[in-house]
């Protein structure tokens, strides 16, 4: 038997800006890209390098949460509460410089700590990420 988590969710205040941000900036490709009825669509992208994993990026609303409870995650979002998401690279400072001209914002320029350089930035949304190179045996290890 063969298991594995295929989708990890985000919740995004806008898809179209999600889309835009994680496609033109950060590299990723669009997986699937369908609408589910009425205002519910089903987005998913993925890294060129992890073809077997996508990353959803939905709104947080019906039929998931009723409209009070996705208010709250709207805002929970918008404020960086979100546990980081973690972005292996080969050079951070590299990937900085290209993902900055590419108009990232980010919170944290690259630095150098417990043997690694890291750095890092938020989607539109607020969802915070942290962008790592490893220099331990291998990005992320």
């Amino acid at each position: 038997m063969s298991q594995g988590v295929g989708v990890v969710g985000l919740y995004v205040r806008d898809q179209d800006e999600a889309l835009a941000f994680y496609v033109d900036k950060l590299g990723f490709r669009v997986h699937t890209d369908v609408s589910g009825g009425g205002d519910y669509r089903w987005l998913t992208v993925q890294h060129p390098d992890q073809p077997s994993f996508q990353l959803g990026l939905f709104k947080p609303q019906a039929p998931v949460l009723d409209e009070a409870t996705a208010q709250t995650v709207r805002e929970i979002v918008a404020k960086g509460a979100m546990p980081p998401l973690i972005l292996n690279v080969d050079d951070c400072r590299a990937s900085y410089a290209r993902m900055q001209a590419a108009g990232v914002e980010f919170t944290q320029p690259p630095e150098e700590r417990y043997g690694n350089v890291d750095a890092n930035f938020r989607d539109p949304s607020g969802n915070g990420w942290k962008m790592i190179e490893s220099r331990r045996g291998g990005a992320g290890a």
